[in-house]
């Protein structure tokens, strides 16, 4: 990839940055008292965008790769959490679908990308 290029301009990373803003106001709500699982998704959904900052910023496409792949998996972890989230009553069934939409969006992008740049 053209490191002329920012990561700030892949809209893979603003929709991960827009999943952690939006996760985060639901879970760091005040009444919310469960702080493990708190802390892991928001930790897991802060990792996606992370992690494509992180690769972006690599010597070469092949580190890239490898932190896209922890990307894709960052986000099968919140997709997981997602479901024990719907499951524990903690996301209402509206927002279970809608996230797990956003989600898996996300890590299709961020394969379509993989795929590109192992051309």
């Amino acid at each position: 990839m053209d490191k002329k290029n920012k990561f700030e301009n892949l809209e893979v990373w603003e929709l991960a940055q827009q999943l952690y803003i939006d996760l985060f106001k639901i879970f760091k709500d005040k009444s919310f008292r469960d702080y493990s699982f708190q802390d892991q998704i928001l930790r897991a959904t802060l990792s996606i965008s992370n992690n494509i900052a992180e690769g972006f910023e690599r010597q070469s496409n092949k580190e890239l790769v490898k932190f896209l792949y922890y990307s894709k998996g960052s986000c099968g972890e919140v997709r997981n959490m997602i479901y024990l989230a719907g499951k524990i009553n903690y996301l209402k069934p509206e927002h279970i679908e809608e996230y797990m939409n956003r989600c898996i969006t996300i890590s299709v992008k961020l394969n379509n990308l993989i795929k590109y740049l192992c051309k």
